[in-house]
């Protein structure tokens, strides 16, 4: 049949969509600061953590920072040699690859490149990341968790048991091997035994000042291999959670099914139609 033209779709919310604003509003920001610095660089973040970023934005707060769509911020500095706002910045509108953002400053370019180099904290890994280390646990007490931490490291993995109030290992334990990809419960304990494996670090690509471009960095490749990395790394976390689900389902049906039929045996529904009195 075809379709009423009496029905009609309304919506009842009453906000608008500001997108397309943001979009302009990061626009005109990005441009207005091109003609305030002297230096533009391209960056990207290895293992990004938002307090780590926010320390490095009260380091340098003489200078911005901008994160968003690449298309939006290749197109506020000029895709073209006709559509850029200055001379030769549309070749760094190019180097907008990948996760990246902008930072516009007027220090010297060692200052900068000093500080960046060692700006390097170190932090927690997270699931799908590399061991940089092989970490194993000998038998015996572990005075670092109370009592109270010793369900939740046996639901870990760790082979942990109650003596006295205190936890300990029934046997050794291999917390992680080098160059292995972590799991969420091995970056979990590896948290709570307090060891870092994950290095914050941003990646200078690209400089712009005075109309000349210089590359600082071919991070393009790198980018590509621990993209891939990730890739896999998560395809293979979410394959796991989804085999956990699956075996739990599993085993809650199998459940269900037990209890209903004792439920039916104890009532009497299957004894040649008959109740047991």
């Amino acid at each position: 049949m075809p379709k009423s033209k009496r029905t009609k779709l309304v919506t009842l919310s009453k906000t608008d969509k500001r997108v397309n604003e943001r979009k302009e509003d990061l626009v005109e920001s990005i441009r207005a600061c091109v003609s305030k610095f002297t230096s533009i660089y391209v960056f990207s973040i290895m293992n990004s953590r938002s307090s780590h970023i926010k320390n490095v934005r009260e380091s340098l707060k003489n200078s911005r920072f901008f994160f968003g769509k690449n298309r939006v911020m290749q197109i506020a500095l000029g895709r073209t040699s006709d559509s850029e706002v200055a001379d030769g910045i549309s070749e760094l509108a190019a180097q907008i690859t990948g996760n990246c953002g902008l930072m516009f400053t007027n220090l010297p370019k060692e200052e900068v490149l000093k500080f960046f180099e060692e700006f390097t904290p170190q932090d927690f890994a997270r699931s799908g990341q590399k061991a940089t280390q092989d970490v194993e646990l000998p038998i015996g007490p572990l005075p670092k968790f109370s009592h109270v931490m010793e369900p939740h490291l046996r639901k870990l993995g760790m082979p942990t048991t109650l003596i006295r109030g205190r936890v300990n290992l029934e046997k050794g334990f291999i917390v992680c091997e080098k160059g292995d990809t972590l799991t969420p419960e091995q970056a979990n304990i590896l948290k709570l035994l307090e060891i870092p494996m994950s290095e914050f670090k941003v990646v200078l690509k690209a400089v712009w000042s005075e109309g000349t471009l210089e590359k600082l960095s071919d991070a393009d490749e790198g980018e590509e291999e621990e993209g891939e990395e990730e890739n896999n790394s998560s395809l293979e976390s979410w394959l796991v959670y989804f085999e956990k689900i699956r075996v739990f389902k599993a085993a809650r049906n199998g459940l269900l099914n037990r209890l209903a039929w004792d439920n039916r045996i104890r009532s009497g529904a299957f004894y040649l139609g008959t109740k047991f009195s």
